[in-house]
């Protein structure tokens, strides 16, 4: 018999790529969406798309984090037997700007929906979506299971708490309960208002000449930058285990935003500094210098290895976007969602 599967944040980055993962491997899925005036699934298109997934297998459910009774009936309803809790704020700039809002679903947000877990007495695997931002200002390199946190945004600081109380119920409570801490992990999905994506995006409308310049904050921030599906697999893989743990998943690699603009740009023969240029507003009140994980647990306990290296990401990206713009341009595609 199948097995089912809840996700929130299923119309974002990770959870399209969660679901395509778990609809391949015959689950049942069940995806949290918010209400919204307009359509904000399209990261799930491909999944509808793709003749070799059954989509009568995925349902879509409207919630929020923000709902504790909606959610507690949702997950009576559903009786999941893994829930992957990926719904976010997960822009840390803008947590600057709404602290509150960020707080509340990505903090507050995580003990609603572990408590409607316990309150129903349903006892399914549960993934928390950490964040290497935990570690902000970075007291050892490179960062491991064991490294202390030291956030330096409001959307840093509610992870953390996540993280936390995530621990606190599986030691409290004997639930089956993991922390997935990511590193920074990109592909053609993410949101365009991520560094990543703003830059390969820039790069197909500099190409098509649609765009003359650039605007970026920090070019130094190192980051250690991976494949997001090769990032959910680990997910997958922490609650395929005996017991719940926190493991890091990273590629082990840092790069410099200055070498991701490097990469994307010459992929298609410019340079960057020809477009590029720095603007106060997108440098955050306090800046995280250096993430770098170290994923030897991972490796060792989940046998997981990330497939994609940081040049191959960044070409892979670049192409995506420049297909999408030569697409729109020739009216094969009318709209694309961000």
């Amino acid at each position: 018999m199948a097995k089912t599967a809840l996700i929130t944040g299923i119309t974002g980055q990770d959870g399209s790529y969660l679901a395509e993962l778990l609809l391949e491997k015959g689950y049942e899925v069940h995806g949290i969406i918010r209400r919204a005036s307009t359509f904000n699934t399209s990261r799930l298109d491909p999944i509808y798309q793709d003749p070799h997934l059954d989509t009568a297998n995925m349902f879509l459910h409207y919630g929020d984090l923000s709902d504790a009774s909606g959610l507690s009936r949702m997950i009576e309803k559903i009786q999941p037997e893994e829930v992957y809790n990926l719904a976010a704020q997960s822009h840390v700039r803008v947590s600057f700007d709404a602290p509150e809002y960020t707080t509340d679903i990505d903090a507050t947000g995580t003990i609603r929906l572990l408590e409607a877990i316990r309150e129903t007495g349903i006892k399914p695997r549960f993934y928390q979506a950490s964040s290497s931002e935990m570690y902000g200002k970075v007291q050892e390199v490179p960062q491991t299971e064991i490294t202390p946190f030291y956030p330096r945004s409001p959307y840093a600081c509610a992870k953390v708490y996540s993280y936390w109380i995530t621990v606190n119920y599986r030691e409290s409570y004997g639930m089956h309960a993991s922390n997935g801490i990511l590193f920074n992990h990109e592909s053609p999905r993410r949101g365009e208002t991520f560094v990543t994506r703003k830059i390969t995006r820039a790069v197909a409308h500099i190409k098509k000449g649609l765009q003359k310049k650039l605007y970026l904050g920090n070019l130094d921030a190192k980051r250690d930058w991976g494949f997001a599906k090769d990032y959910v697999e680990a997910m997958w893989l922490m609650l395929q285990q005996k017991e719940g743990d926190d493991y890091v998943v990273a590629t082990g690699e840092t790069h410099s935003v200055r070498e991701f603009l490097e990469v994307a740009f010459g992929h298609v023969g410019l340079n960057y500094q020809d477009y590029v240029e720095i603007d106060s507003r997108y440098f955050r009140p306090a800046e995280v210098d250096l993430l770098i994980g170290d994923p030897a647990k991972a490796k060792e306990k989940l046998n997981w290895e990330p497939r994609v290296k940081f040049e191959e990401l960044a070409v892979l990206m670049v192409d995506s976007d420049v297909k999408e713009l030569e697409d729109r341009m020739s009216g094969r595609i009318e709209t694309t969602e961000g």
